[in-house]
């Protein structure tokens, strides 16, 4: 590699981790406990009581209660509101109503049931006060809604330009010296240099499969949008120009997901969006179907029920962006692999949060060194000319 093409990369991977690093370790923070969400919402409120434990609401097992009894039961805790969504889980009797006062209301004005379906019981109402979902949404969007999502979108290919930067200067840093030398005995900078660029290297992989399912799910309301306006629109091209649905007119819930469950066999369902919400036309119950493998649990297939009739119109799977997407939720989270993989997950976040608290600290100790040092560093691997 010539000078000009390292001193060219030296720049890159300097200005790129600078602008991203201060937000890329806010979300290394706050996504640490997200990883373990589920085990700590698990100790902080106790496992729930259920009376059918080991089956899943989204069965039609007998002495589980009706669908549109379960909605009944919603609907009254939530007086004036309706139902936007309904969520089964396919390894317990829970089962979440989110209600709204309409059914295309943001998320905020939103309430999320918790209730068991093998006694009708409201179990918990969900809680968006608590230490998890301020951490969630700080992950998420700063509290900014879409503009926030989309800044940290642009700081994640900010920051995937930083890890490929400097896995092209990786090599020839390290021409003279031997793969994971840590010269402790040195200067503190060159010690802190090997530390980040041994974990930056060992942790490679993951940065970058972290870094670009984040920003992935921070398009995940354009991607939707459109799914909506291409997908959605086709399989309910019949209904175009039809004024909605009055919701007297609705047909029984447990008539709809019948008639999904025939025109999709062998599969579950993982949620239903009502007639009018974001993932349904204004005539349409949509019932979202998932696989039974790890892997096809997130691929999901909607079929749309006629809310009127309780016919079914149409079911296709959801296109490559949708399921790219999908697959991006889990995986950024580590949810694929049970505890051992999320606990794998938190050390390489630790491991992330080293590098760049590394990368500051080398910043910050020679901000006022020239580029031409900083080349020279790289060309000797800090044998030679560094500026130490």
């Amino acid at each position: 590699m010539t000078r000009n093409s390292i001193r060219a990369w030296y720049l890159v991977h300097k200005w790129t981790s600078l602008v991203c690093t201060l937000f890329l370790l806010m979300l290394c923070l706050t996504g640490l406990p997200l990883i373990f969400h589920d085990e700590i919402d698990v100790l902080t409120e106790g496992p729930p009581q259920v009376g059918m434990p080991g089956v899943g609401s989204s069965s039609d097992t007998p002495g589980l209660l009706p669908l549109d009894t379960m909605l009944k039961i919603a609907i009254a805790e939530r007086p004036g509101e309706v139902a936007a969504f309904m969520a089964f889980d396919n390894d317990g009797p829970l089962m979440t109503v989110t209600t709204a006062p309409r059914p295309d209301s943001p998320s905020a004005q939103m309430t999320v049931l918790v209730l068991d379906r093998s006694t009708g019981k409201l179990v918990s109402q969900a809680d968006e006060s608590g230490v998890m979902h301020f951490l969630l949404q700080l992950h998420t969007d700063m509290f900014l809604g879409l503009p926030g999502m989309l800044f940290l979108g642009f700081m994640g290919l900010l920051f995937t330009a930083a890890i490929v930067s400097g896995v092209v200067l990786y090599a020839p840093f390290m021409r003279k010296i031997a793969f994971g030398t840590l010269r402790t005995s040195r200067s503190t900078r060159l010690k802190w240099l090997d530390y980040h660029n041994l974990l930056g290297i060992a942790a490679l992989a993951w940065t970058l499969v972290v870094g670009l399912t984040g920003v992935v799910n921070t398009l995940a309301t354009p991607i939707n949008r459109v799914w909506q306006s291409r997908e959605l629109a086709a399989m309910t091209g019949a209904y175009a120009g039809k004024p909605a649905l009055e919701r007297s007119r609705y047909v029984s819930l447990d008539k709809a997901m019948a008639q999904a469950r025939k025109a999709l066999p062998g599969t579950s369902p993982q949620f239903i969006g009502f007639p009018g919400g974001a993932f349904s036309s204004k005539h349409h119950y949509a019932v979202f179907f998932q696989g039974d493998t790890p892997l096809t649990q997130r691929l999901l297939t909607p079929a749309l029920i006629d809310a009127e009739t309780g016919a079914f119109t149409d079911a296709r799977p959801m296109p490559w962006y949708n399921q790219a997407l999908a697959l991006s939720q889990p995986l950024h989270f580590g949810d694929y692999g049970g505890l051992p993989l999320k606990i794998l997950w938190a050390v390489l976040d630790l491991f992330t949060i080293v590098i760049l608290g590394s990368g500051l600290y080398l910043w910050l100790g020679k901000r006022k060194t020239s580029v031409e040092a900083h080349v020279r560093e790289v060309e000797t691997g800090g044998t030679a000319g560094a500026p130490s």
